[in-house]
């Protein structure tokens, strides 16, 4: 089977090298993949935006699968357009996609459901954002309608901040922004929790705990996130029951009523207030980095459970995990999450050495002439799976420091909450 993998991130890489130990797979294409990638599939530059040169692509290569990894494309309708012709995608449609394209859309649906969330508003101009928080309690919350790759939410401790990020949102700072949200300050612990589907059935498939502020201790701005641990600390069956029952089945009923089936992967934040879930926001696909700790603790055959997906065959599926721990730390290029240098050569990776509970994952890297370039914000992916979360941190630590890289820098207290 041949299986084409749209993105180029470490979310896309992790997918890459867990469709690579299946015997069901023959080849890999990755659109446009990165550094990482070129070992073990083919990377082809062709422009996400442009739908029919992807499809044109994908019917003359005969790709039986093809797995959408970012949320741009979903949100766009890539995966309504592909199935026009017969091709086997899998990832939500363009209605379902509007889950994570916007928080209104996702807001209204909490309401008319009851799936418990933050008290909000919407508002669609500076003035009359900034005349509702003379009223507010702080901290607030405040979020851009549209999809922002993670990094659109502010949390602001008092009016000079609140006004900052009303202007930012409204001025195009993540695109142009006909409405933004303002939300009450839920006080608690976050936590991401995935499932799979086919539209009929689900499952769960792992929780994890991610860390997107840029500074030690949870500090600074946030970003499309420094690491992540999986599972989080915060999972019981009880706790799982009441966001299966109170958030995820409301929410896919919603969608029914939408005369749409959610298939794909759906990827819950949450915020754990008193062992309540209340639903942050949804995500459309796997988390990034949270995709690369969960993935590599999968026993089961993914290329298996992506087809099953396709083919509305979920339930005859076993879903199996390794019983570990699993800590991704994030290598980021200086400066980010504002600006920082591309095209900075990133040397000594020859020189890590990983064994079967290691893996390294690339994301903002790009290949030219046998040498690795860091291209984004967000350059490397360490993780490792043990017993225990101190020893898979401590095992990523020492490839980073084996690494070090001048011109990044890490968080070397992902996972301190779980961490003695």
């Amino acid at each position: 089977m041949k299986v084409g993998i749209i993105g180029s991130g470490g979310r896309e890489h992790t997918i890459c090298e867990i469709l690579k130990k299946s015997t069901k797979i023959e080849k890999i294409f990755c659109f446009p993949g990165n550094a990482g990638t070129t070992g073990i599939a083919e990377n082809v530059n062709i422009n996400l935006d442009n739908f029919e040169d992807l499809k044109n692509f994908i019917l003359k290569n005969k790709i039986d699968l093809v797995v959408i990894g970012p949320e741009k494309p979903l949100v766009d309708g890539i995966v309504d357009y592909l199935e026009k012709f017969k091709i086997k995608v899998f990832g939500p449609n363009k209605t379902a996609s509007q889950l994570e394209g916007s928080k209104i859309f996702t807001k209204k649906l909490c309401e008319k459901f009851n799936i418990p969330t933050a008290k909000f508003g919407i508002f669609q101009n500076e003035t009359d954002a900034k005349e509702f928080l003379r009223n507010s309690k702080f901290p607030t919350v405040i979020k851009a309608d549209n999809l922002a790759s993670g990094k659109g939410v502010y949390i602001c401790n008092d009016i000079n901040e609140a006004n900052i990020a009303i202007e930012e949102i409204f001025k195009g700072k993540f695109g142009e922004a006909k409405n933004l949200l303002i939300e009450e300050f839920l006080q608690g612990e976050e936590m991401s929790f995935f499932i799979i589907s086919d539209g009929k059935s689900i499952k769960n498939f792992e929780t994890a705990q991610d860390h997107k502020r840029v500074f030690e201790g949870d500090k600074g701005k946030n970003t499309g996130g420094m690491g992540a641990y999986s599972p989080s600390r915060l999972i019981t069956r009880k706790l799982e029951e009441k966001i299966i029952n109170k958030i995820i089945k409301p929410t896919l009923q919603g969608l029914k009523n939408l005369k749409t089936e959610y298939k794909g992967f759906l990827y819950a934040g949450l915020m754990i207030v008193k062992n309540e879930p209340f639903l942050i926001e949804y995500n459309v696909r796997m988390g990034d980095p949270e995709c690369q700790t969960i993935l590599p603790k999968l026993e089961t055959d993914l290329a298996e459970i992506f087809l099953a997906c396709c083919e509305e065959k979920l339930n005859t599926i076993n879903i199996n995990w390794l019983d570990k721990k699993s800590l991704c730390v994030v290598l980021c290029s200086k400066g980010y999450p504002d600006k920082f240098k591309k095209n900075v050569e990133i040397k000594n990776l020859e020189n890590i050495k990983l064994n079967k509970n290691d893996y390294l994952f690339h994301a903002g890297t790009i290949k030219k002439d046998e040498k690795i370039f860091a291209s984004g914000g967000r350059v490397l992916n360490f993780v490792s799976i043990s017993d225990d979360f101190s020893t898979s941190r401590n095992n990523v630590l020492k490839k980073l420091n084996k690494l070090n890289w001048s011109g990044g820098f890490y968080r070397n207290d992902i996972g301190y909450k779980v961490i003695k």
